[in-house]
């Protein structure tokens, strides 16, 4: 009796100890930039497919929207790691909230400026005098540089543009408010495609080929994680998981997507739409392992120093904005 008892004793004490040891994950949160969408698959996909669970990480994945600012949750303490577009995290750090972008899996930028043909617009040089619809709240910077590299003003005239300060939708150029508007190659554009308007009636101006693009959608966190290496530690594995989602979905695209509409709670994205959005994204993140290209961040800082008389940023940020040091762990 006495060896069964011991033999049992130790058994429950071997299952309390796995099961210790299984509640032992370490829990990191992540802010969207935006609401839950293929933008975002490869943060879904690794937490879909166990990535996440192998580096012994328990991730929270919360969604963006219009009323949620990345960088103030991260302030706040609400989350530990956001996805966030590099000027807004710059300018951020210029007035004193110290991100630090630990991994860049968009390779490319996916923005631009999209036309209707019909009102004569077929090269930059047409720009002066139209109504250009642009986002704000940080995503104007790279239009503003891209005009001030063309020596167009941006206060309207025959001379300049009249920016017209646009949603989140299409309707300016639905509506015939502007004659151009901001699109994402993978989301805004195919909504002027389903809206009835053909590609051949469109021109489109990427950010990318005309030398202004910013980079997107990079992992950032607040200086003081890196200085504790348990922090880095998880960080590294966070992004090595994050990494392998990021590779997985650009291979299955569909699968992806599905798994991105399996976590949308309102029901709002199509299987049609996020299909598209995936293989679209699919091409600004391929090549890259997510570590940041020193050369795309200098090309980032030259365009924001160069919006006109209000640049996001009034100097050269110096160093400390971004480390390899995270994505080097990872990749090893």
């Amino acid at each position: 009796m006495k060896t069964k008892t011991l033999t049992t004793s130790l058994g429950l004490a071997i299952a309390g100890l796995c099961a210790g040891m299984a509640q032992a994950a370490d829990d990191l949160t992540l802010q969207l930039k935006w609401v839950t969408q293929a933008q975002f698959a490869g943060y879904y996909v690794a937490q879909d497919q166990g990535f996440y669970e192998e580096e012994d990480l328990n991730v929270t994945i919360k969604p963006g929207g219009p009323d949620i600012a990345p960088t103030q949750v991260i302030a706040g303490g609400g989350a530990d790691v956001t996805v966030e577009w590099m000027p807004a995290a710059l300018s951020a750090r210029e007035k004193g909230l110290p991100l630090v972008n630990i991994a860049q899996p968009f390779k490319k930028s996916g923005m631009m400026l999209t036309c209707l043909k019909s009102t004569g617009v077929q090269t930059p040089e047409d720009f002066p005098g139209r109504t250009l619809g642009v986002w704000f709240f940080g995503n104007e910077f790279p239009f503003l540089s891209w005009m001030s590299q063309l020596g167009i003003p941006t206060e309207g005239g025959e001379d300049g543009v009249t920016v017209l300060k646009q949603g989140f939708n299409v309707d300016p150029l639905l509506q015939g408010q502007a004659d151009c508007i901001s699109t994402m190659t993978y989301n805004e554009y195919w909504q002027v495609i389903d809206a009835g308007i053909t590609p051949e009636e469109l021109i489109t101006f990427k950010y990318e080929d005309q030398g202004s693009a910013t980079l997107e959608d990079g992992l950032y966190v607040l200086e003081d994680k890196l200085d504790d290496p348990a922090e880095v530690d998880k960080l590294a594995r966070f992004v090595r998981a994050s990494m392998k989602g990021w590779k997985w979905a650009e291979e299955n695209p569909e699968e992806a997507a599905m798994i991105v509409l399996d976590n949308d709670a309102t029901g709002a994205q199509t299987e049609e739409h996020q299909i598209r959005m995936m293989s679209e994204v699919a091409k600004l993140t391929a090549g890259s392992n997510g570590a940041l290209d020193p050369a795309d961040y200098e090309r980032t800082v030259e365009s924001l120093l160069s919006g006109g008389s209000d640049p996001v940023i009034t100097k050269h940020p110096g160093d400390g904005t971004w480390t390899h040091v995270i994505s080097d762990k990872a990749l090893n």
